[in-house]
């Protein structure tokens, strides 16, 4: 099956295969699982190419980025929180790139933003400079020339695995420095560049066997009360759909979770009219 396929997504939650589709958080109930076995890497479209690959329409303005689009979330190993991107657990500020090298320190990660792309890592290395993964090549660049005109904050904190020292992160990321397709290890940007600060094997391709439980569970917060939870069998395959859910923003995620809960309260409604 591996050799006859390149990519195994879905596009929507009613298209996520499940034991149960209502993937609401209670505290013993089921959730909704997720695997992107045959996932490529989504975040380095083309310039001027849509997220679906095809051409944008040059007339359409571009839209200014909104920090109340951001989607909020953490994430699970069984019990262990190792990941939260809320506004109470961290600054979600942004800032341009010219400021932002005021801020960085080797060995910093950097996170680069704009609505309807999905974020792009990178670690910075001193001298103005980050290595990133772009384009299935790792790379050495002026981090102003990285960012691409987008906005960007640093996002040591986001993931709460132990970082090795800065010098270490900055030698991780040089000594990968022209690696390009095939001789790649990480799925996209984000996987390479926390790799590089955290060290951890669960970053690379490959580094779970995805067999059994689902260890990994993302909570994405829809409210203050509420909250939708997925299972994943690996840290990679949790990044991917996290990853998917920035590039929607909020307001696409919340419709398409509306979207999904009604379908499913549907089906429901016609067994229990079919068991009259």
């Amino acid at each position: 099956m591996g050799n006859q396929m390149d990519r195994l997504s879905h596009l929507s939650y009613a298209e996520v295969p499940t034991v149960d589709p209502n993937g609401v958080d209670t505290e013993d109930g089921p959730r909704i699982g997720v695997s992107y076995i045959f996932s490529n890497d989504d975040d380095e479209l083309e310039d001027g190419c849509a997220v679906d690959g095809t051409d944008k329409d040059p007339n359409q303005e571009e839209k200014q980025y909104d920090q109340r689009d951001e989607v909020e979330c953490a994430v699970y190993n069984r019990d262990e929180c190792i990941y939260e991107k809320s506004a109470k657990s961290a600054s979600l500020e942004v800032y341009s790139p010219e400021n932002l090298l005021n801020k960085c320190k080797a060995g910093d990660l950097v996170e680069f933003v704009a609505t309807g792309q999905y974020p792009h890592w990178a670690v910075y290395v001193g001298d103005f400079q980050v290595v990133h993964l772009h384009r299935a090549e790792v790379k050495n660049s002026f981090l102003t020339d990285a960012s691409q005109g987008r906005r960007c904050r640093i996002v040591n904190d986001l993931y709460k695995f132990k970082a090795l020292g800065s010098d270490m992160v900055v030698q991780n990321a040089m000594e990968q420095v022209g690696l390009k397709d095939r001789e790649l290890s990480w799925r996209n940007s984000e996987c390479f560049a926390a790799w590089c600060r955290f060290g951890k094997r669960e970053f690379k391709m490959g580094g779970e066997i995805r067999i059994g439980k689902q260890p990994y569970r993302l909570k994405i917060f829809m409210s203050d009360k509420h909250s939708h939870v997925l299972e994943f069998q690996s840290l990679e395959d949790m990044i991917m759909e996290k990853r998917r859910n920035d590039h929607l923003g909020r307001t696409a995620v919340l419709q398409e979770l509306a979207a999904h809960f009604s379908s499913v309260e549907e089906i429901k409604s016609s067994y229990r009219c079919l068991a009259l």
